[in-house]
């Protein structure tokens, strides 16, 4: 089959290709990926959950292929983007992935996040002030893109006149993670890797002077304590700050492009606002904003009836799998009250997201207070989609709203 996620058509639904996908046997093979798509819910349940499935190439290549591998991809000569954006937290898997993750997962718990909700609530509400006398709105530019960045900026303790350009900086690395690694987007992800490295180094010796109450002093003394290196320092920072942007961002957009596709359910929601946690989780479901993600097999393993040689690359598609009829009853179907609702949107595993309950928390604060404070939200013009297999979310939410 022919399958084209860089298309406007896939950009603007890629769930009719999703299901193609889902009806054939066994994987999909992808030649311009060399990986093989696992779009069921029960595949990429599998692949996920296997302790076998690893994130680097480095666990089941040689330095020498690895390498060969980075110039095919056009992943090479990017200094700054190899040490701090190639390897990560998110890329890295085992005893190292364990290590980094604990030195940050402390302020990630659902009660560390918990005490965020009146700080949260208190700046939300001076957004939505800033914009209540303007009848017409960008909802991404205008509101959802100044929330994510600016709570897990002040987390991390960047100060907040310069959380706008952390959106900046993290756009135009992440787009880098896509299909298209044109050497026009490479020097874009290069240079503002550089960029943003530079701003951190300045922000850190800023905290070794004097230490704050934020992320940046716990992950110095981490670094003291030998619990992490310099680069991983730099990379555990920005990937913080860069996972705390993009996807959010989408996932608002896209929620409440649904919640205006399905006027009935915006009206279940106003009615029953003890739905809101609910609703939140249909949104990840239904627009996974982070819809494609790899692993490579360390052994050789049988998935779907097929037996795949050790070094196999697996895509999973969480938002194939997120519309599987066989795990979801009426997929297709926005639904804020959807129980059970297990979906794949935060990933499985040992890389399950670990801002999920941040993203929630946000999600959660934006809608109720839209809700409250607008009677009436309706869409302009039908969005665009970005376009992309890593991506899923509007570029633009023109709206209309009408204040209580």
């Amino acid at each position: 089959m022919q399958f084209n996620p860089l298309s406007k058509d896939f950009a603007q639904d890629p769930y009719a290709s999703y299901a193609t996908l889902r009806a054939q046997p066994g994987l999909t093979y992808f030649e311009d990926f060399d990986i093989w798509l696992a779009a069921r819910f029960g595949d990429v349940q599998a692949i996920t959950m296997d302790s076998s499935m690893v994130r680097s190439l480095e666990h089941v290549a040689t330095a020498e292929d690895i390498a060969a591998e980075k110039r095919a991809g056009n992943w090479h000569d990017m200094p700054h983007h190899s040490r701090f954006v190639q390897f990560s937290l998110l890329d890295s898997d085992g005893a190292v992935h364990d290590r980094l993750r604990k030195q940050v997962f402390k302020l990630f718990t659902p009660v560390m996040v918990g005490r965020l909700r009146d700080e949260i609530q208190t700046y939300v509400d001076r957004l939505f002030d800033s914009l209540a006398e303007t009848r017409e709105i960008d909802f991404i530019d205008d509101l959802a893109a100044h929330v994510p960045g600016h709570i897990i900026g002040r987390i991390l303790g960047v100060p907040d006149e310069d959380c706008p350009q952390l959106r900046v900086w993290s756009e135009n690395i992440v787009q880098f993670f896509d299909i298209d690694r044109s050497d026009d987007r490479k020097e874009l992800a290069e240079r503002n890797t550089t960029e943003f490295y530079e701003y951190l180094k300045g922000l850190k010796a800023k905290r070794l002077a004097k230490p704050e109450d934020d992320l940046l002093s716990l992950m110095i003394e981490a670094e003291q304590a030998g619990h992490m290196n310099e680069d991983e320092f730099f990379s555990t920072a920005m990937l913080i700050l860069m996972a705390g942007h993009g996807s959010t961002i989408d996932v608002l957009g896209s929620g409440l492009h649904a919640l205006l596709r399905f006027p009935d359910e915006m009206q279940r929601l106003r009615a029953d606002p003890g739905l809101m946690k609910t609703a939140v989780q249909e949104m990840f479901r239904f627009e996974s904003p982070l819809p494609f993600f790899h692993r490579y097999s360390t052994t050789p393993v049988e998935i779907a009836g097929q037996t795949f040689p050790q070094g196999t690359k697996f895509g999973v598609l969480y938002g194939a799998a997120n519309r599987d009829p066989a795990q979801f009853s009426e997929p297709d179907r926005f639904d804020v009250g959807r129980m059970p609702n297990w979906h794949t949107a935060f990933g499985r595993g040992a890389h399950f997201c670990l801002g999920n309950h941040l993203a929630r928390l946000n999600m959660d604060i934006i809608f109720s207070t839209l809700l409250r404070r607008f009677s009436k939200v309706e869409l302009i013009t039908a969005p665009e989609y970005k376009r992309g297999l890593s991506v899923r979310g509007p570029k633009a939410l023109g709206i209309r709203w009408t204040p209580a």
